[in-house]
Parts: structure tokens; C-alpha cells; sequence
């Protein structure tokens, strides 16, 4: 049976799930916070902005009112970045019922409290089902519909089931799990690692150092993840590991991309302006930094990125200062 699905947030990875779910015949209204550019997707049925050369089908509504997309759509997908997303969910407070459900695709923590998404939405709004999704996925490949795989976690089993099949394809598999933490900490912590990648690729080192940081960036993700209550099975998964392997090794990564330009030797807003899209990475990067520090975890890498982010240190200093850290077991 087909539903309604509100999707927030017109930008590539936004659009792309759209795209996704109007193949399962879900009537999808695609909402924009800019009208000139949700102008352009009604008249281009495209958009040629984030996500050039994908139309969008008929049953995909691009919209410029928030309450007209979400009237009538029992299911919502925000899909904006993670800096953004508390004060739209204060933005939804009255427009939606107690008996809409939310999900998110958006990725990182709240830089100022250094809350995950959950933890923000139970917050807002107390009482609503909701879920994330997150894997190895590219804006533009599932727009193509070649074949992928995501993870999806939910509070409620039933909901986040629905939701799943909503998004499954020929080519596009969901796989359930309730380790919301799980997902949402793979989802985050990844962009950080590549950007540590990228930055070693930017500056020249080889495929031994590139497979050296993945690996030992994902101990440091299993450490920090199980404290904070995810699952290992969940970090060693799609939104995990394979969403690692993912944004540390194609440069359709933003963050591995703001990483190499960081190894080439840009500033921080250099890379910014060069990517010319949302790095999530760089303000997860802070906000993981902290949570490390009440924690008591000694995190190098996740330290070094931090150090030449925010307090200029050159990133060959960092491999240096990696390198030269006592041997440990493995």
C-alpha cells in the first residue's frame, strides 16, 4: 500500500531518497527552505543544483511550504544538515500530529550539547516514533539505482519495518535493527575518520598508511561506540564499517574531499569553500573531541583530527606525533 512521505531537505541526499521512494510508488513531497530552488525543481522536474541528470517522477511534489508538506503525511524523512535539525523539529511542534512518524538521514551530533539526533527529537518532541537510516550510500548512485544497501533503526519495530519497505527496491536493501545509538554513532564517527584519510592521501602517503588509519580509526570507533551504548555488531555493519570503507575511500565523499584539501595544505575554510557543500565532519569532530575527553578515552586519531581542525596544528606534526606514540597491543 502506498503512503505519503514528506522528505526535508531539497539537497542532493535529500532529493536522492525521494527519488528512492517514489520507485515504490510512495506519493513523496520534496520539501525546500529556499523558493527560488524549489521554483527550479517544479519547472526542471530535476535538480540541477545538487543532483543533476535524475528526474524527479510525477509523484514527487517539490514544495516551499513546511506545513503544506507535512499536512497529510503521516511519515516524515529529514533529510537536512545535522546542524539544523532541532530548530526544524521546533518548526514541526504544531504542524504534526502525535501520530506522525520520523525519520532522518541526516548524520552527525548536536554541536552545542553534544547530543545525538535522538537524543534532540526526544526532546522536541516527546512521545513520536521515529528512526534514522545510514549505510555506505552515495546521493548520486542511488539516484541511479545501482545496487546499495542501508541500515535502518527504529523505536518502535513495527514503524521502522514499514518505513523499511517503503525505501526497499530491486536494487536497494534495508536491513532493520533497533540500535538507534548504533547507527546514528556509525553514521558520525566515519566522517571523521575521513577526513583524517583524506588529509594523509592529500599529503601524499600511500595505500599502507590509508589502510593503517581505517583500521585503527575503526578500533577507535568500537571504543568510543560501546560507551556510549551501541552494539559492536552495529559498528562492524553497514552504518558502521561500511560506511567507513565508503566516505574514507571515494572522493565522492565530502569529508574525505575537505580532508584532501586539508593535506595539500588549505585552511579549514579553504576546504569548506572548495567542497562547496555541508562537511559534516568537521563540526562532528568537536563535538566527538569532547565526549572523548569526559570519557576519559584516549582516541589519537580522533585527538589529531581535532588538533589540526581546530587548533592549527599541521597535519604532518600529527603523523608525526601518531608515529611516535608508544607500541601497544593490537
Amino acid at each position: 500500500m502506498a503512503e505519503t512521505v514528506a522528505v526535508l531537505g531539497a539537497g542532493s541526499w535529500g532529493t536522492a531518497l525521494a527519488i528512492q521512494l517514489a520507485r515504490g510508488d510512495q506519493q513523496v513531497r520534496l520539501w525546500g527552505h529556499e523558493p527560488d530552488h524549489v521554483e527550479r525543481l517544479s519547472q526542471l522536474r530535476e535538480n540541477a543544483e545538487y543532483l543533476p541528470g535524475f528526474s524527479l517522477a510525477d509523484n514527487i511534489e517539490p514544495l516551499t511550504s513546511l506545513a503544506e508538506a507535512v499536512s497529510r503525511s503521516p511519515w516524515l524523512l529529514i533529510a537536512i544538515p545535522s546542524k539544523g535539525f532541532r530548530d526544524l523539529l521546533r518548526q514541526l511542534k504544531p504542524l504534526i500530529a502525535m501520530d506522525t512518524v520520523l525519520f532522518w538521514a541526516s548524520k552527525g551530533f548536536e554541536i552545542e550539547t553534544g547530543r545525538l539526533l535522538h537524543e534532540v527529537l526526544e526532546e522536541e518532541l516527546p512521545g513520536h516514533r521515529y528512526g534514522v537510516i545510514s549505510g555506505p550510500t552515495f546521493a548520486t548512485e542511488v539516484a541511479r539505482g545501482t545496487p546499495a544497501a542501508i541500515a535502518c533503526a527504529g523505536s518502535n519495530l513495527k514503524a521502522t519495518e514499514m518505513f523499511a519497505e517503503m525505501l526497499r527496491g530491486d536494487h536497494f536493501r534495508v536491513y532493520t535493527t533497533d540500535d538507534i545509538v548504533g547507527v546514528e554513532l556509525g553514521g558520525a564517527l566515519k566522517n571523521v575518520l575521513a577526513i583524517a584519510v583524506g588529509a594523509s592521501d592529500g599529503l601524499g602517503f600511500g595505500a599502507n598508511t590509508r589502510a593503517a588509519l581505517m583500521t585503527r580509526g575503526l578500533s577507535e570507533i568500537m571504543q568510543l561506540g560501546t560507551r556510549l551504548g551501541a552494539r559492536r555488531e552495529t559498528l562492524m555493519g553497514l552504518a558502521g564499517l561500511g560506511d567507513i570503507i565508503l566516505t574514507c575511500t571515494d572522493d565522492q565523499s565530502r569529508n574525505r574531499r575537505f580532508g584532501l584539501a586539508i593535506g595539500q595544505g588549505k585552511s579549514v575554510s579553504q576546504a569548506e569553500i572548495e567542497v562547496g557543500q555541508t562537511v559534516e565532519g568537521l563540526r562532528a569532530a568537536r563535538a566527538i573531541y569532547n565526549k572523548t575527553r569526559k570519557l576519559e578515552l584516549d582516541l589519537p586519531i580522533i585527538e589529531a583530527v581535532y588538533q589540526v581542525l581546530y587548533e592549527g596544528k599541521d597535519p604532518r606534526q600529527a603523523v608525526r606525533d601518531l608515529e611516535s606514540r608508544p607500541q601497544g597491543r593490537e
